[in-house]
């Protein structure tokens, strides 16, 4: 966290505001737009909730991940726009360090593309993922567009993923589909069940608890005027 150190210099009226050296966190420029920013904390948050209870990986978004084999920030960095990690610690990290991370890369990428990206997501980062990160699976989505398309690492080259009869690519290493769903990227199970948002998740649950409570309060009324019926044709329903 940097803190601003502020002096004032005797002779001027104006504030001299001086910014001591801080500790780098991330080399990544600012998102593009907010869809990008939604569509990254859409994968995040859903897929956190699926894996509530796991302990064993990290996922993040625009987050730099360091690997110069000098072991230097300087260089040797990219920023994938959402990337997971498995088999580590499940903590919160200032960036990804390679080398603070026993050699570990990323399991899987997805790429968030747009026109003024689209050529270094599908060229450079593409051959960097393949040849040096050596990432299992690497995705990348235009939210403009819809257009998905995923590769899995096979005998250290890319090879591009079928899509299924619905659209969906899966992930071998998350063992999840991913899909266009309302115009943005999603994960679903192997069943095609749609993994949910906290918002979502509450808001299904809250639609069950209101569809238990109406079947309920139907059951109740085709009770109550059956036991009319019975009364009427003088029957105490009390004595069935």
């Amino acid at each position: 966290m940097v803190k601003n150190l502020m002096t004032i210099a005797p002779e001027r009226e104006t504030l001299e505001v001086i910014f001591p050296p801080s500790e780098i966190y991330s080399d990544e420029p600012p998102l593009e737009n907010e869809l990008h920013l939604r569509q990254i904390i859409l994968l995040l948050q859903s897929l956190e909730l699926l894996w509530f209870g796991r302990t064993d990986f990290y996922a993040i978004g625009n987050l730099t991940i360091y690997y110069s084999p000098k072991q230097k920030k300087s260089e040797d960095f990219r920023g994938p726009d959402f990337f997971v990690v498995l088999g580590t610690e499940r903590k919160t990290r200032k960036s990804w360090v390679v080398w603070a991370e026993d050699g570990k890369y990323p399991h899987i990428i997805i790429e968030i593309i747009s026109s003024s990206t689209a050529a270094i997501d599908k060229g450079l980062k593409k051959e960097i993922y393949q040849n040096t990160f050596r990432t299992p699976d690497y995705f990348w989505f235009d939210p403009e567009t819809s257009e998905l398309k995923g590769f899995h690492l096979l005998d250290g080259k890319y090879e591009a993923l079928e899509a299924n009869a619905k659209g969906y690519l899966w992930s071998q290493q998350l063992e999840l589909y991913l899909g266009v769903e309302q115009g943005f990227l999603r994960f679903f199970t192997p069943e095609y069940e749609l993994v949910p948002t906290p918002e979502e998740a509450k808001l299904k649950a809250e639609e069950k608890v209101l569809q238990a409570e109406e079947e309920t309060a139907q059951e109740r009324l085709k009770n109550a005027r059956l036991e009319a019926k019975l009364r009427e044709l003088g029957i105490d329903p009390d004595t069935i």
